[in-house]
């Protein structure tokens, strides 16, 4: 039987990425765990849904990011999905410290879509009720790199401007909206190349869209990765002599084949509270005294289609890290699902368009944790 793959926190996780990088401009702190080149000006250029083993597997349609050096692969962490791996990145701790464990979260009585900072299944605003600078408390690598003196530029889609999400985990740079590949590329490009040390984020989110809504591996999937390795290549191909660009994802992705709605079932449902987390990583919040129940019946209907453990062990295990922030414990539900093959756990009424996407991630496979981490230095 397989086991789950868990992430390598404190060793090579996406959350030893930034720190890395500020080492390399010698920004002072702990010895980092990963061994980057020193540089004046620094980049990262997160991919969404860049997994490892996908890139491997279609590298033909990726010849320049298969052609460059690989520190990794890093693991994304748990759950192995967007909200959780930006955050694990910005703020360089695991997802026990940070707190922002599903794009679903229960936090304050509310049911909150962490991508949105909406009310799940809804659209009201939740940036007052659920303020994101205290929803994930803990500062970023951005603040600390500008608290050091680097000169900080967040780039990415001019939509996500004052964002929840980008107030959570990307605080601390300037920010520089982008509408396109071409101003993607000339916005990082224009970060690295002011004088003094320099520290860019930059994001580009096509390629997990192409996964989600065509599966990954899919033509419109490898149409998309070629565009991106010709974004890195373009890059690249310009930077300063002194600069190091490290492009890595956030997660992998599979395709689901197995569905098991939790919304209609109503076996599942029985005393059962709330559900959060992803399709591909449950939190079960139960109704007093029915834990033991729930857990065997969920244990009993999903089979082998997933790993089905109480929140103790998920946490005793290391799934989210260590250590766990107070303010984080009550997010996690007493049971804790990741999902195996190409199982999810859908919620067709809460989670309409969600649940109809043939691609998805958030679980504890190889394909979902691991992520490239690869560099390119100026010449």
């Amino acid at each position: 039987m397989d086991v789950p793959l868990l992430p390598e926190y404190g060793r090579r996780s996406l959350s030893e990425v930034l720190p890395a990088l500020l080492a390399s401009l010698g920004t002072a702190g702990a010895p980092p765990a990963l061994d980057l080149p020193p540089a004046r000006a620094a980049a990262v250029l997160l991919v969404d849904g860049l997994g490892s083993k996908l890139l491997r597997r279609h590298a033909a349609d990726a010849p320049f990011l298969a052609s460059l050096p690989d520190a990794g692969p890093v693991t994304s962490g748990f759950p192995s999905s967007t909200s959780i791996g930006l955050a694990s990145l910005a703020t360089g701790v695991p997802p026990a410290a940070h707190g922002l464990l599903g794009i679903s979260l229960l936090t304050g009585g509310e049911l909150l879509n962490t991508l949105r900072w909406t009310e799940e299944g809804g659209r009201l605003d939740l940036r007052e009720r659920l303020v994101p600078e205290e929803v994930q408390p803990v500062p970023t690598e951005l603040e600390r790199a500008a608290a050091d003196g680097v000169a900080v530029t967040v780039v990415t889609l001019g939509e996500f401007d004052g964002s929840g999400l980008t107030r959570a985990v990307l605080r601390g740079g300037r920010f520089h909206g982008t509408y396109a590949l071409g101003d993607l590329a000339a916005g990082v490009l224009g970060a690295i190349g002011g004088p003094g040390r320099q520290l860019c984020y930059g994001y580009h989110r096509d390629l997990d869209a192409m996964g989600h809504l065509h599966g990954p591996g899919s033509l419109p999937w490898r149409l998309q990765l070629a565009q991106v390795d010709r974004l890195a290549e373009l890059v690249a191909d310009r930077l300063p002599p002194d600069a190091v660009l490290v492009i890595t994802g956030d997660h992998g992705m599979v395709e689901v084949d197995r569905r098991f709605d939790a919304d209609t079932d109503p076996v599942l449902a029985d005393g059962v509270a709330q559900l959060s987390g992803d399709p591909r990583a449950r939190y079960v919040h139960v109704r007093p005294g029915a834990a033991d129940d729930v857990f065997a019946t969920w244990r009993a209907v999903l089979g082998d289609g997933a790993w089905v453990v109480a929140r103790e062990q998920a946490v005793a295990e290391g799934w989210f890290g260590t250590p766990l922030a107070p303010h984080a414990r009550d997010r996690i539900g007493d049971v804790v699902v990741a999902a195996r093959g190409g199982t999810a756990v859908i919620r067709s009424k809460v989670e309409r368009f969600l649940s109809r996407l043939p691609g998805q991630h958030g679980s504890l496979t190889p394909d979902e944790q691991l992520v490239p981490l690869l560099v390119a230095t100026g010449t």
